[in-house]
């Protein structure tokens, strides 16, 4: 996403225009999955998998496009239904629509944690939402040594309203996971990952009205910037995150047979 790959910019309306139109279109996609309302896409070679586009799509009935945004946006609420995320915080806003954050998850075991710091911008266009993500370089939140740093090179949600009580959520991402992957895993992601996220998003947008009833329900600073306590960022002291300055893994040997039975949840 990163315009000439050197210099961090906060996307314009014309990213976010790639970016729906991208999440929109089927062609050059192929579907992968298909079951129970959820639908999975690939796009890119299969043997250089390891940064593939992945595209999902999930009809959430009952859940209103603004709620599942508020869900994309509540961190807090985030630690609730995201059984993979190890850890999560803003680090800093950059404008009232953009800010830089940290986020690390569980890999399934035998594989290494990976973890991320992107620039995440937003914007609401009338019942519809768009949630976009690039990775980026913060001074203070170098690599980790118990992490993998992996690269987001893009990713984001759209999700669009489908009449007042429902929405369609498109997820869509590709990421260079610093580390050469065996095929069982990518084919994992399509098959199993990638489905059972989009679920548990849906089923977080149905709960999540009740739960934040009683966790500041007026608080919301994606909505009301003036709420946003968070320190200011600025451009300059980010750079953009290339994939070859970081550490590259060969996990290609990892046989699939160790996996927990929790990753084989569809």
């Amino acid at each position: 996403m990163s315009r000439g790959g050197e210099m961090v910019y906060i996307p314009d309306d014309s990213d976010f225009s790639s970016f729906r139109d991208q999440c929109e279109s089927l062609e050059g996609w192929h579907c992968r999955y298909n079951k129970a309302g959820v639908t999975v896409w690939s796009q890119g070679q299969e043997e250089s998998c390891s940064v593939q586009k992945i595209k999902t799509r999930i009809s959430c009935k009952d859940v209103p496009a603004e709620t599942l945004y508020d869900v994309l946006h509540d961190t807090r609420y985030r630690k609730k239904w995201d059984s993979n995320m190890i850890e999560t915080y803003d680090i800093g806003r950059l404008t009232v629509n953009a800010d830089v954050g940290y986020y690390s998850w569980k890999c399934p075991s035998p594989l290494k944690n990976r973890d991320f710091v992107t620039l995440r911008s937003w914007l609401p266009l009338g019942n519809d939402y768009m949630i976009i993500n690039y990775s980026v370089k913060h001074p203070k939140y170098p690599p980790r040594k118990d992490f993998v740093r992996a690269v987001s090179l893009q990713t984001g949600y759209l999700i669009k309203a489908n009449g007042d009580r429902a929405c369609v959520l498109y997820y869509l991402t590709q990421v260079d996971p610093r580390g050469s992957l065996p095929k069982w895993v990518v084919n994992r992601v399509s098959q199993f990952v990638a489905p059972k996220a989009m679920k548990k998003i849906y089923k977080a947008g149905l709960k999540y009205p009740e739960w934040k009833r009683k966790h500041d329900p007026e608080y919301k600073p994606w909505v009301y910037p003036e709420q946003n306590t968070l320190p200011s960022v600025s451009l300059a002291e980010l750079s953009v995150q290339h994939a070859d300055s970081l550490e590259n893994i060969d996990e290609t040997g990892l046989p699939e047979d160790h996996l927990s039975t929790s990753d084989h949840e569809a």
